[in-house]
């Protein structure tokens, strides 16, 4: 029973009050419809209201008229607000119905006939494993893991590297480019140095990062490159920064990585976005260093390029270069896991061999 004022109009105050209460106590949207119909339909209170306006006076009419139109848009908006509310539980209800267990288990065959036992569980990639070991390592060193896109502008991968169109440094990358935009304007990344660019643009010095992930060249691919491959970058930027600290950052890292009987060596080289630049090989693990056909007889495996960070590099990312300086290096995630763990050939890591694969 709902209260009347003068005139025999319902009180529109109590109207919007039951309403609410109404709207509120809706657990289904489902109820809420139902409610809604009740509420704001022909036959509700509401609109018999309305009805009763033609038999006021003009000036009562328009004071309730105003009334009744302020209600239904209360009433809207209580049913609106519920709404939202009901969707976003029925939502968070068909996740948890659809959700599925993927946390580790052991598959067993329920009944497994002769030479059939427990099926086997899948592993990370050793790529993948090397690149989190990886990345614990710098991370203890006391750098940060930053990540890109690997789909990049020309900028981004080689303009603010240093390496303007036409430059003949860019016969150093066999580059995949997208049929998007102008003509070579993007491109699959080559390395992730535009990582660095990136960060260096969003972070004020100073930064010591780590940058992983994966790269294309049109490399042919033999026993030590690949066309699709994944590296790991390094990035120091700070105050007096000099070549001793790279290099003594890029011994703590082979000691740390590959163990106290591997060693660095730095040989000089060039890189348009370092100088001076050098290229760091680390001992050979499966010859120790005696020479045999994965180093070329050498005794040592290249493993990337380093050097300090060229000034012109700075100044396209708006860092003064002459109160801050820095190093980078970089170098194959793949060549890593070939060396850990004495690998004689870079392509058995893309022939999905469940041989191999059990055995790492």
């Amino acid at each position: 029973m709902t209260s009347a004022s003068a005139g025999g109009v319902p009180d529109i105050a109590s109207l919007v009050s039951e309403a609410k209460r109404r709207v509120s106590s809706c657990s289904t949207l489902a109820e809420l419809a139902s409610s809604e119909a009740a509420l704001l339909g022909k036959r509700s209170p509401l609109s018999e209201a309305s009805r009763m306006l033609g038999s006021l006076g003009q000036d009562e009419r328009r004071r309730v008229g105003r009334l009744v139109q302020e209600a239904r848009r209360d009433i809207e908006s209580a049913l609106a607000e519920r709404m939202e509310v009901l969707h976003a539980a029925e939502r968070a209800a068909k996740l948890v119905e659809d959700h599925l267990d993927l946390s580790e288990a052991v598959l067993q065959v329920a009944s497994p006939g002769p030479g059939h036992g427990p099926l086997a569980r899948g592993r990370l990639h050793l790529v993948q494993r090397t690149r989190d070991e990886l990345e614990d390592v710098f991370v203890g060193m006391g750098f940060v893991v930053a990540e890109g896109p690997e789909v990049e502008t020309d900028w981004f991968n080689f303009e603010a590297l240093n390496i303007p169109p036409a430059h003949p440094a860019r016969g150093m990358w066999d580059t995949f480019y997208l049929d998007l935009g102008e003509r070579e304007s993007v491109l699959l990344r080559t390395h992730t140095s535009p990582v660095q660019i990136r960060l260096m643009r969003e972070q004020e010095p100073p930064v010591y990062a780590v940058m992983p992930g994966r790269c294309y060249r049109r490399d042919t691919p033999d026993a030590r490159h690949l066309p699709t491959f994944h590296q790991i970058e390094g990035l120091v930027v700070d105050r007096s920064i000099s070549f001793a600290d790279l290099a003594g950052t890029i011994e703590a890292f082979t000691a740390a990585y590959f163990g106290e009987d591997v060693h660095s060596r730095l040989r000089p080289a060039y890189f348009p976005f370092t100088e001076p630049s050098a290229e760091f090989e680390v001992t050979c693990t499966i010859c120790k260093g005696g020479g045999c056909r994965t180093c070329s007889h050498t005794g040592w495996v290249e493993l990337g390029g380093c050097g300090m960070v060229d000034p012109a590099v700075f100044e396209f990312v708006g860092i003064d270069p002459e109160s801050w300086s820095g190093f980078a290096f970089g170098f194959g995630i793949d060549r890593c896991a070939l060396m850990r763990h004495e690998i004689p050939d870079l392509r058995i890591l893309l022939d999905n061999d469940a041989r191999f694969l059990s055995q790492v």
